[in-house]
């Protein structure tokens, strides 16, 4: 029994709870028709329990669920069960911060939004450091330096030699041009953000003063992809810390919200330029 399920089980356990729903059974029902008790099924639908790809395509087959490739998504979900990097941390961060870089590790791509900073996943060292430095909630140096290591590590995924994650980002003009940690430091900041968009998988895109309002303005949004879409995640940032959403209706609102957001955007070569020109600006 699973004491602390990390975020990547509970999610196994809500898709097998949504999967028994929408068979219209209970949770008690549910129990009868697959030989096991009632506890089992809630132990299983709260990430308590493992099961088997096996014994998922059983239950898969007992609720009356046709949709393949959602059955074999979900059965490569439990039968992943390495210890990932960012267990090194379980007693040293919060757990949203473990449960986002384990989303990271296992998508295949994320979208991204930001207005006031640049994405974790892009920031250059000395970048975070100043932005850790100005948490509301003053940290004690050793915790800067475990949230400093841990947002390097996450940045693993886009440069993992084998298949690397697939990137796009639309960031404001604003936070291309917030000088964090001093006139040096954002100049690197944009300097590696050039270096990072000549990388085939990141794309990196602009949203200018001058558009304006547009829909989603100062939200920071990550979406990451699943195997199939019911398995994607919206990951939003809030001062209370990391809100992971995965409910249908939620999914659509944000990708729909995403692409009136990329469609005020610039191409990447027009940002590219406007990065070049807020260099020059420093």
């Amino acid at each position: 029994m699973r004491a602390n399920p990390t975020g990547r089980q509970l999610r196994f356990g809500a898709e097998l709870r949504k999967l028994r729903e929408r068979a219209g059974l209970s949770a008690t029902e549910a129990g009868q028709l697959l030989g096991i008790k009632q506890t089992q099924v809630s132990n299983m639908e709260a990430g308590r329990v493992g099961v088997s790809p096996e014994r998922l395509r059983t239950i898969a087959c007992h609720y009356d669920c046709s949709d393949k490739p959602l059955v074999e998504a979900l059965a490569a979900m439990t039968s992943d069960r390495k210890r990932g990097w960012w267990e090194e941390y379980r007693e040293l961060l919060p757990t949203p911060m473990l449960d986002l870089a384990e989303l990271e590790h296992h998508t295949k791509s994320v979208r991204e939004t930001t207005t006031a900073r640049i994405p974790g996943l892009l920031q250059t060292r000395e970048y975070a450091l100043e932005i850790f430095r100005q948490a509301v909630t003053e940290l004690s140096p050793p915790d800067i330096e475990h949230r400093l290591s841990f947002r390097i590590k996450r940045q693993g995924v886009l440069y993992r030699a084998d298949d690397p994650t697939s990137y796009q980002a639309v960031i404001h003009e604003a936070a291309l041009r917030m000088k964090v940690g001093g006139p040096t430091v954002a100049r690197q900041q944009l300097e590696h953000l050039l270096d990072l968009s000549d990388r085939e998988h990141i794309t990196l895109r602009a949203i200018t003063f001058d558009v304006g309002a547009y829909p989603g303005s100062g939200q920071s949004i990550s979406y990451a992809h699943g195997p199939v879409p019911q398995l994607d995640t919206v990951q939003l940032d809030q001062s209370h810390g990391a809100v992971f959403l995965d409910a249908e209706a939620q999914l659509h609102k944000y990708r729909t919200l995403l692409e009136r957001i990329e469609a005020v955007a610039l191409s990447p070569d027009k940002t590219r330029d406007l990065i070049h020109n807020v260099m020059r600006d420093l």
